[in-house]
């Protein structure tokens, strides 16, 4: 099948209140503009240093979100165009990201990554970190940001029980912060499915899903 032909196959699967984030991740241009081409506009990205090259490069109506790990250092060069940063884990790296937005005379849109897997690996901060986060004078104080929902993951099992249980455990969380009306905090995005798992992400409430492989292939 071709790009295209699983983009719509996916798209038409989706229910209407699920955005859908085309994980372009090593992948080249020519890959990006067959699924443009098709109507894609949001594309996910995990280092920003090919992100910036394919902003470069591609039409300028894309909404470019950024999935990865993120080094504070790197910030500055997805500043002036990223849309959506997903996996933000810290005050500090929130610090970095709001001094780099008022360079740039904009606000950014962060999610917060809630850690919910059973691996240590995986990035993130738990409830009582992200109680305490929203709830500082310094987040208060971060007037170039907003966050707009929270992110998680999965642990990387075939125990779809598990999976469940972890994406009710971080639909439960977002529920309670939903109400939360601030400056710089409206939570009303809830991302989180991948090509392995996002249908049973969005039986449990995702409003986001990542995918990349079930769209342009493996890797």
């Amino acid at each position: 099948m071709s790009i295209k032909e699983n983009l719509l196959k996916i798209k038409s699967s989706l229910p209407e209140n699920v955005t859908l984030v085309a994980v372009s991740k090593t992948k080249p241009v020519a890959d990006l503009l067959e699924a443009y081409n098709t109507g894609q506009r949001i594309f996910g990205e995990n280092k920003i240093q090919e992100m910036t090259e394919k902003w470069e490069q591609m039409p300028k109506d894309i909404q470019w979100h950024m999935i990865g790990h993120i080094q504070t250092n790197k910030v500055k060069f997805m500043a002036p165009y990223v849309s959506l940063i997903h996996g933000v884990d810290s005050l500090k790296l929130l610090e970095e990201i709001n001094k780099q937005a008022i360079k740039n005379n904009r606000i950014i849109d962060c999610l917060l990554q809630i850690h919910i897997a059973e691996e240590e690996t995986k990035f993130g901060l738990n409830e009582e970190e992200l109680k305490e986060l929203l709830a500082s004078e310094s987040f208060k104080n971060l007037i170039n940001i907003r966050i707009v929902g929270l992110m998680g993951m999965a642990t990387f099992t075939e125990n779809q029980s598990q999976i469940k249980k972890e994406f009710i455990h971080l639909k439960s969380i977002f529920d309670n912060y939903q109400q939360l009306k601030t400056e710089n905090c409206q939570i009303n995005t809830l991302s989180m499915g991948m090509s392995g798992d996002y249908q049973l992400a969005i039986a449990c409430g995702s409003t986001m899903v990542r995918i990349g492989s079930s769209i342009f292939g493996g890797r």
